[in-house]
């Protein structure tokens, strides 16, 4: 705009100028460059207002490896065909950055079009997920102006779409975070169900006992019906907490270590919630979702804006910056069918964050944790301040087991030791996603050669 007006004043100075020395030349090539600066400033204006853009894109979950097309349809409403458009869909540049990447894309999703007046073009790409995530795709961004090069525009088209992917499962051959707690230690909140692996005896068969329960080979050597008694089970249920402060995590091995640490906690959830018991989850990580909310949703309620150029627009709309956090992302532990889906999309949306330290979040969620629930802490890192909070819930009358991710050989006997001051000793380590298979299975002390999976007793 400032730059119009210099040109405009310029002009009318030269005009003027050249009246005033009767050089007839010279004011009419003013006048040229006057009626050129105008008709560039109303084509310019024209086609940026004259445009409007729709995008389709399939909604609903994704798992991680699909593949989903997204079209932007540009329409020129006006009469004046545009000249040229410079168009990009814009993407989370941390999707990119990751190595691997997060997103594969295949086609363009940043073009040079003409578009007649009252045509339609349509730009057309695919996205393929690498990875666990809460996507934004969008908002549409153009740039075009005069066919001189005398005036730009820019316009963001288009409100973003969002795309979950769930984070993967991986099934545990077994699943032993058993509760080892003396019975009458706690009063339970639910009432324990049978464990139908351990017979502990025989008995008569009484009304309403059903079949599966009857013994027949005791049937049969006695003459009456018997029935199977089982040992109650020590199981019920787990609170899973997942460390997310960003300082746990180097830098250099990420995002593997988070994402391992993402597909451990889903995977336990998902172990408990077939046993049919109750689970729960808490991080002090922070909500894609609820954080591009607050932020898009503000920069997208302003009026355009007049964008100098495309880093501009995607530094005001892509909502990436940090912030702190200070409410823990929770999943209420209690049984239900709907429970592991409602874990695992928030797990799928979590984020590194500075905001919340893990003893912090012990603190602010230990009131609403059930004691008969099994507490597995998920770790990046033990520093002393959090072996010290887990020790404090252990001492309150939680049992505790502890998962830590990708530890460095050298430090895995620290770590294991700090916890291990605190009276915890269910610690096991997991390096690769493979090892996730038998990380339910209890298995006594003894490092092997590639995987340090180990209780320590």
């Amino acid at each position: 705009m400032k730059t119009f007006w210099r040109w405009l004043i310029g002009i009318v100075a030269l005009i003027g100028l050249a009246l005033a020395l009767k050089a007839g030349l010279v004011a009419f090539a003013g006048y040229v460059i006057l009626g050129v600066l105008l008709l560039s400033r109303f084509l310019a204006k024209s086609w940026i207002t004259n445009l409007e853009a729709e995008r389709e894109v399939p909604e609903g979950e994704r798992e991680i490896g699909d593949t989903v097309s997204v079209e932007v349809k540009l329409t020129n409403t006006g009469k004046v065909p545009i000249g040229w458009l410079l168009f990009e869909d814009m993407l989370p540049e941390f999707a990119f950055k990751a190595r691997p990447a997060r997103i594969s894309i295949k086609g363009g999703r940043i073009k040079v079009l003409f578009i007649p007046a009252g045509k339609t073009k349509t730009v057309k790409y695919k996205m393929t997920f690498n990875a666990r995530g809460y996507y934004q795709i969008g908002p549409s961004f153009a740039e075009t102006g005069d066919v001189f090069g005398l005036h730009r525009r820019h316009r963001i088209l288009t409100e973003p779409k969002f795309v979950l992917v769930l984070p993967k499962i991986v099934p545990l051959a077994k699943y032993q975070f058993a509760s080892e707690r003396p019975i009458g230690e706690i009063r339970l909140a639910n009432r324990l169900f049978e464990d139908p692996t351990r017979t502990a005896g025989v008995r008569p068969y009484q009304v309403g006992d059903p079949l599966q329960r009857v013994h027949w080979r005791a049937t049969a050597r006695t003459g009456q019906l018997h029935c199977r008694v089982f040992e109650p089970t020590s199981l019920a249920g787990a609170t899973i907490l997942v460390d997310f402060f960003d300082k746990g995590y180097d830098k250099n091995r990420e995002p593997y270590r988070s994402d391992l640490a993402v597909t451990t906690a889903c995977s336990l959830a998902y172990a408990v919630s077939l046993l049919n018991q109750q689970v729960g989850f808490a991080s002090n990580g922070r909500d894609a979702a609820e954080r591009i909310k607050e932020e898009a949703s503000e920069k997208l309620d302003e009026p355009e804006q007049g964008f100098t150029n495309r880093e501009e627009a995607r530094e005001n709309f892509e909502a990436l910056d940090q912030n702190d956090r200070l409410r823990p992302v929770v999943v209420p532990t209690r049984r239900g069918f709907d429970q592991f889906q409602q874990i695992r999309e928030s797990l799928a949306r979590l984020e590194l964050t500075d905001g919340m330290t893990f003893p912090r979040l012990i603190v602010e969620v230990a009131p609403r944790l059930p004691k008969d629930a099994t507490v597995i802490a998920v770790l990046p890192a033990v520093p002393v301040d959090s072996a010290i909070a887990l020790g404090q819930l252990r001492r309150q009358g939680f049992a505790i087991s502890a998962v830590l991710i990708s530890i460095a050989d050298n430090d895995k006997p620290v770590a294991a030791g700090r916890l291990m001051a605190e009276g915890i000793r269910d610690v096991r380590f997991i390096q690769t996603e493979q090892e996730l298979i038998n990380l339910g299975e209890k298995t006594q002390a003894g490092p092997s050669t590639y995987d340090f999976a180990v209780t320590l007793a």
